[in-house]
């Protein structure tokens, strides 16, 4: 009777192993999304060289969230030239 109850545990096991892995929806998306966010600082400056750091978060092309960070801004002279080409001042690209 053990011998019996033992066999049909092994073929249940079996089936609902088996059912699971053909089942699964286990893909690599989650994963190449993951390889998309960044997060980074950046300071922004305005017409006046007033300028301001931000923590910005993107995924992919996307801005997800833009934060300044308290007490990390600089007033710079009016003369100053951000000396950055105008494919780094893009966020998310």
């Amino acid at each position: 009777m053990k011998k019996i109850a033992i066999a049909l545990f092994i073929i249940l096991l079996l089936i609902l192993s088996s059912y699971f892995f053909l089942n699964s929806r286990i893909t690599g998306k989650s994963i190449s999304e993951i390889n998309n966010y960044r997060t980074f600082t950046k300071a922004i400056c305005n017409e006046t060289n007033f300028c301001q750091d931000f923590i910005i978060s993107c995924n992919g092309n996307k801005t997800l969230e833009i934060k300044s960070i308290t007490g990390a801004a600089v007033q710079l002279p009016s003369n100053w030239e951000d000396p950055r080409n105008e494919e780094k001042n893009k966020l998310c690209d």
